[in-house]
């Protein structure tokens, strides 16, 4: 039953997609987007039911003696596929209504469910190979998403986003080159799969190259230098391509980092060295700066996309302190910051097709005419922000607790400082939205409500709800995160 539903499961929405591109039946609208549900439904289904099998592994064929391509389940990849297929699921059913006003359903539904297939099999890939042979599909499916209006300015965002997935691809290919020769087993192993004598004789060439493929990888989770694909991909593109870009795609790049860096070569042989420093401050950099951009900017879209570049590096900085609290508190980020980025994204989608206006500052008076989206829309950014009892305090917490643990002298405090004032300049750029639309003064005359119709509202307000039961509880999340925890440290 493991082996069948390891199989099935990047392949099922595979083959819905060639069904949604060629089978006449679903040419009609409401054929395809009842089609689309069930497939989504399924396919969450199908990772939920992977919770129960556990570990197992089966080969899908041999390049070499050395080189399988390899599926397989372990704590670390069932979470990745359940935050996967239930966002992809939350997304796809607000885009029901939202794509009637963008047109060419056929066509985005197929590379919707194409992207789907890639990322859950990166999710069960047990091997580096099969790893970026997944990573690269899903860069090839996704930009038909970022170009999916086809104007000019949709173009030049594709092409950017996949100038930088394949140069960011490309520096992590030269380490599935490097590794996958110098580990002892070719799959992923926790704690590390590098061989003592690879270790030994690597020297500065194999922390060379090891970050060089963490960086690599970091393009598609936004990190600084290689973050400038977000604030033009993610705007262009319809709100639920943009939702799932910035929630759950950049944790692809998140992802691959964890496999590098905590499966493949191990963080005792990177704790301590010069590569641990530059990547934390590479982080740190990006979170600044991102939340920096973000307050400057005034497009809707624009802001939320330079959030995600701040908000994905909180996760990183916890990854790379290399310590058991950092990593759940990374963990738990990756989790709630999909939960409210989408919410997020949803929400900005929600008002600019209800309105027209793209703009933070024609947004005043906007929550009277749509009070539940504005609603769902202030509690994911006040999440954000980092407000008990909402999920983002929680996690932003534990990365807190983790980077004044790490005893790595400066990084104790600083991490900290830096973090504190993100949190201050998120509340600078997404607060007064909200305070605009709930408060817009006494000259703002009334204007008839235009809230969005139940099908786009309902999946704002699951993830509304999650961001705040997720916070009050947070160990559904948190005991998954420290299993994980203790097997790679």
């Amino acid at each position: 039953m493991l082996t069948v539903l390891l199989v099935l499961i990047p392949l099922f929405p595979a083959l819905c997609a060639a069904a949604c591109w060629l089978w006449p039946a679903l040419a009609q609208d409401d054929a395809r987007k009842r089609f689309v549900m069930t497939a989504l439904c399924l396919s969450f289904a199908m990772c939920v039911g992977l919770l129960a099998l556990g570990d197992g592994a089966v080969t899908l064929f041999t390049i070499s003696a050395s080189i399988p391509v390899v599926l397989a389940s372990d704590a670390m990849g069932r979470l990745f596929l359940l935050l996967v297929s239930g966002m992809w699921l939350n997304s796809g059913a607000f885009s029901f209504g939202y794509m009637a006003h963008e047109g060419n359903g056929r066509r985005f539904y197929t590379f919707y469910l194409l992207t789907l297939s890639a990322l859950l099999g990166l999710g069960l890939a047990g091997t580096m190979v099969t790893m970026y042979l997944f990573f690269e599909a899903m860069t090839l499916f996704s930009v038909v998403l970022v170009l999916h209006s086809m104007t000019r300015e949709a173009v030049a965002a594709g092409l950017k986003y996949l100038l930088y997935s394949v140069a960011g691809a490309m520096m992590g290919l030269l380490g599935l080159f490097f590794f996958t020769g110098a580990a002892s087993s070719p799959v992923f192993v926790p704690g590390g799969s590098l061989s003592p004598e690879a270790a030994a004789a690597g020297g500065p060439l194999l922390l060379a190259i090891l970050f060089v493929t963490i960086v690599g990888f970091g393009t598609k989770a936004g990190m600084f230098p290689m973050h400038g694909w977000l604030s033009t991909a993610h705007p262009i593109a319809p709100a639920p391509a943009s939702a799932v870009l910035s929630g759950v795609i950049t944790k692809a790049g998140v992802f691959c980092i964890i496999r590098v860096l905590y499966y493949v070569v191990g963080p005792d042989y990177v704790r301590g060295t010069w590569v641990q420093t530059a990547l934390i401050a590479l982080a740190l950099t990006t979170v600044f700066l991102g939340s920096m951009a973000a307050l400057k900017a005034t497009g809707f879209k624009k802001r939320l996309a330079y959030s995600s570049v701040s908000q994905v590096s909180y996760i990183l900085f916890g990854l790379f302190l290399l310590n058991d609290i950092a990593f759940q508190g990374a963990l738990l980020h990756m989790y709630f910051h999909s939960l409210m980025k989408n919410a997020l994204f949803l929400c900005a989608g929600a008002v600019i097709m209800q309105t027209g206006f793209t703009d933070v500052r024609e947004l005043r008076g906007v929550g009277r005419r749509m009070p539940a989206t504005l609603w769902c829309f202030t509690l994911a950014g006040v999440s954000l922000v980092g407000v008990p009892p909402l999920s983002g305090f929680y996690s932003k917490w534990e990365l807190a607790q983790g980077a004044v643990q790490s005893g790595l002298g400066v990084v104790s405090w600083l991490g900290p400082a830096v973090l504190l004032v993100s949190a201050l300049l998120t509340a600078a750029y997404l607060l007064p939205v909200s305070i605009d639309a709930f408060f817009p003064g006494r000259e703002e005359k009334a204007l008839p409500a235009c809230e969005v119709r139940a099908g786009m509202l309902t999946p704002m307000v699951v993830l509304a709800v999650l961001i705040l039961a997720l916070g009050l509880c947070p160990s559904i999340v948190e005991n998954a995160a420290a299993a994980i925890a203790a097997g790679v440290l």
